[in-house]
């Protein structure tokens, strides 16, 4: 046999493996015999609207991609029973593939039971008295805290998603010394995926063409949005945002991107969901299965120490993911209006957490 012939074989050989593999794979999944582990995600405040918006998304992969499959636990109060009833007849008749199973709890301890990953959308309404809004924040989430340290598998992904996120998942960390610190997290993906979308459009070319920019500090009105440090993809090459933007775009983004849900709830009359949605499950798909080479997004995530943020305090910094860890990234150089932003923001995340 000549040596053309031997390549041609094993490319034959080679692409039959592949697509045994797709079918078996794809047969193995239909037959309910996934060849990962099915994960339990558990939604907290699930009877809400980002709860409502949230879960067709994971039982469709959005969050864990599209080979894993997922047994969905939403949890609210028992006066909330009928709104999850509902829910739940809903995401039976989406008929995914990848949706195990739904299970609808009123009791904290038993949802939380071996979940892998939770989602707490858990929140309360403001308080004429911000101490009061802080205390009462903080002790609802070192309940949930705690139900996760006793309950939950060692190795929950956790994210706070309403405010104060920061204090809530200061007050997680707190009550959940069996859970690793670095597993508790802060949505800060919303204000990121907001902030692509507003370079995109003056530029007129589509999001995915936007790359790495990022929220520093508190997930709040007043966390540093930073532009400077993003790219824009024109045909073959890869351009920094700033040679494509004047300082008077880049602050008309930065108003547009805080002003955002204020507009969102003067047209809908209700917060966002399903932008919300999206971005919790950006969050978890680039945490679970990497972020793209050379790209980074925003995560809020216990400090390191990192461009002088002081350690643990839970601060949004660009991060890279792999092997289901994400890394803080490092050495970007931070000009002096940035500098005094991220200071700004320090001085707000550690007033939040300590309150």
């Amino acid at each position: 046999m000549d040596a053309l012939a031997i390549i041609k074989y094993c490319c034959a050989a080679a692409a039959g493996a592949w697509a045994a593999l797709l079918i078996n794979g794809s047969f193995a999944r239909r037959r309910g015999l996934a060849p990962l582990r099915p994960l339990r995600i558990l939604i907290t405040g699930a009877a809400g609207h980002i709860g409502y918006a949230l879960a067709p998304l994971i039982a469709r992969g959005q969050m864990c991609g599209p080979q894993q499959q997922v047994i969905l636990r939403m949890h609210d109060r028992e006066q909330a029973a009928q709104n999850l009833a509902a829910v739940q007849m809903e995401l039976d008749d989406l008929a995914s593939d990848l949706l195990l199973g739904t299970e609808v709890s009123h009791d904290l301890e038993e949802a939380c039971k071996d979940v892998d990953i939770a989602v707490l959308l858990s929140g309360l309404p403001p308080r004429r008295s911000m101490e009061d809004f802080f205390a009462q924040s903080r002790e609802m989430y070192s309940v949930i805290g705690r139900a996760l340290n006793d309950h939950a598998s060692q190795h929950v992904k956790v994210v706070i998603v309403p405010q104060p996120a920061s204090a809530g998942a200061a007050a997680v960390r707190a009550s959940a010394p069996r859970l690793a610190p670095q597993n508790i997290t802060v949505l800060s993906r919303l204000a990121h995926n907001r902030l692509i979308q507003q370079v995109a459009d003056p530029l007129a070319i589509h999001s995915s063409e936007v790359s790495n920019v990022i929220v520093w500090g508190n997930p709040t009105s007043t966390s540093a949005l930073d532009v400077l440090h993003g790219t824009v993809r024109r045909g073959l090459r890869v351009v920094p945002v700033q040679n494509c933007v004047d300082d008077e775009l880049v602050q008309i983004m930065s108003q547009a991107v805080r002003e955002r849900t204020t507009a969102i709830v003067q047209a809908r009359n209700l917060t966002p969901a399903l932008s919300v949605a999206g971005a919790i499950c950006d969050h978890f798909h680039d945490w679970l299965l990497g972020t793209p080479e050379g790209t980074w997004v925003s995560m809020g995530v216990a400090s390191d120490g990192s461009y002088g943020v002081p350690e643990n305090l839970y601060f949004s910094f660009p991060v890279t993911c792999r092997n289901n860890q994400w890394h803080i990234v490092q050495g970007l150089p931070v000009g002096k209006d940035l500098e005094d932003q991220l200071q700004a923001c320090i001085q707000e995340a550690e007033k939040e957490q300590q309150h």
